[in-house]
């Protein structure tokens, strides 16, 4: 801590970085006393300028960060929090903070229908992230939550029976990539219901494939 730099107001900034895929999540700041419950929780912890508080993140979102490793840089005024998010780490749902695209002269931004395209993994975390908020939440209406009120079995059977409708469409139409989707939320409702994270399944896909 000693080495730490706090500004005039004790504060510094924290870059928080996805540890597995090294994408920059947020940038936020925090003072003495949240380095200090970051170092010590395991989660990230920070310090809200606007609010004048000390926050966790994912207290009210459940969008929680595992805290992997923290370094300081070379000046020792700026943090970084390597991290395994739960969920989107943009209070917009984004997967980072950093989703909107300035383009200018020498610029390239990829633009889909609705705006920037998104990868495969950071719609995962979206998904997941929104799921999680479903099952934290448990509103009337929703088909996420009615599927975690059921339990294991009901979710597991769904899962098998999206996984037949893949194979069908593998063998009989051209409805690959939506039956796939349908596949892929039960999974990611399955994950939810039984305390598995996505970053522990991407854990065991690295570790197998380097």
């Amino acid at each position: 801590m000693e080495r730490i730099k706090f500004d005039d107001n004790g504060l510094i900034p924290v870059v928080a970085q996805d540890a597995a895929t090294g994408d920059v999540l947020t940038l936020a700041y925090a003072n003495r006393e949240a380095v200090e419950k970051t170092l010590a929780s395991g989660e990230s912890h920070f310090y809200s300028r606007s609010r004048a508080e000390l926050w966790r993140k994912g207290a009210t979102s459940g969008n929680t960060q595992k805290v992997i490793e923290v370094r300081l840089d070379c000046d020792g005024d700026a943090l970084l929090y390597r991290v395994e998010p739960r969920g989107p780490a943009c209070h917009t749902g984004e997967r980072t903070c950093f989703f909107t695209a300035l383009a200018g002269e020498g610029v390239g931004v990829a633009v889909g229908e609705s705006g920037p395209r998104q990868g495969f993994g950071a719609t995962l975390e979206r998904l997941a992230g929104t799921i999680a908020t479903r099952h934290r939440e448990m509103p009337e209406g929703s088909y996420t939550a009615g599927l975690i009120r059921h339990g294991t079995p009901r979710v597991a059977q769904k899962v098998g029976e999206e996984a037949v409708e893949v194979v069908i469409a593998a063998l009989g139409d051209d409805r690959i990539a939506e039956e796939t989707a349908d596949l892929v939320y039960h999974l990611l409702v399955l994950l939810e219901e039984r305390g598995v994270g996505t970053d522990e399944v991407a854990r065991v896909l690295n570790d197998r494939h380097g």
